[in-house]
């Protein structure tokens, strides 16, 4: 997908890139490169498939869901910025607060925010069990996601006691997703989410199969979760 592609399948999904928004993503994949060299950041360097698999596909869940307005937005283990850092650069009024277990990325995506201009975006070093046992991020924000983490059974336990009541959890899946929900349904019914909705799709250009699953938060989360570092993965409530 080249960048002129990009921004037209955006288009046509009622996004707009201005010419600074355009700029920022340039920018993003360049450093992306960069800062790729010194760690690892990404398997994907090449410019279109950095646009399709990373840009185009964070963009997805918003084809879906609303991210428009000042919400409060908690990724998960995001890695080199995905999928909340081209959210933010669609969505600039969001406020986004990345986790993430590994401090050269925090560092990397410390930079990009300052290379990119980004305000209302804060990245916190801890793993996201420990981060969701803190009572400045438990139950604070109006929608948390995450993107090739882990199982939706075991990705639960770490996302829905961030949500706040009345939020939103949005798990990004590839194939196979139908079997997470199904392992997930206890996990999910625990932790106080329910399933809202399913919105399948394919990725153009490559053709591989996308789901985004939407849960409400209805109650609140039990306080023994999420359990202890290493222990969701261990033994996901069943």
């Amino acid at each position: 997908m080249t960048e002129e592609q990009f921004v037209q399948a955006l288009k046509e999904q009622g996004i707009e890139l201005s010419d600074k928004q355009q700029k920022q993503f340039r920018q993003y994949f360049e450093l992306l490169v960069e800062w790729n060299e010194k760690m690892n950041l990404t398997a994907i360097t090449d410019a279109p498939s950095v646009y399709l698999k990373h840009f185009y596909d964070s963009i997805s869940a918003a084809f879906y869901v609303d991210f428009s307005g000042r919400k409060t937005i908690c990724d998960v283990g995001a890695g080199a910025g995905f999928p909340s850092i081209p959210l933010k650069i669609c969505f600039p009024e969001l406020e986004v607060t990345i986790v993430d277990s590994l401090n050269k990325r925090i560092g990397f995506l410390t930079n990009l925010a300052e290379e990119l201009q980004l305000d209302n975006v804060q990245f916190v070093h801890a793993r996201a069990e420990d981060f969701g046992q803190n009572l400045a991020y438990r139950e604070n924000f109006d929608l948390v996601t995450a993107r090739a983490v882990a199982r939706l059974s075991v990705l639960s336990e770490l996302c829905v006691p961030l949500v706040k009541q009345g939020g939103i959890f949005v798990a990004m899946k590839g194939a196979a997703a139908e079997d997470e929900l199904a392992d997930a349904k206890k996990a999910l019914a625990v932790l106080g989410a329910v399933f809202k909705e399913e919105h399948a799709f394919t990725l153009p250009v490559e053709n591989s199969e996308r789901s985004i699953f939407v849960f409400d938060k209805d109650k609140k989360t039990p306080k023994k979760y999420p359990r202890k570092p290493g222990v969701p993965n261990k033994s996901p409530i069943q």
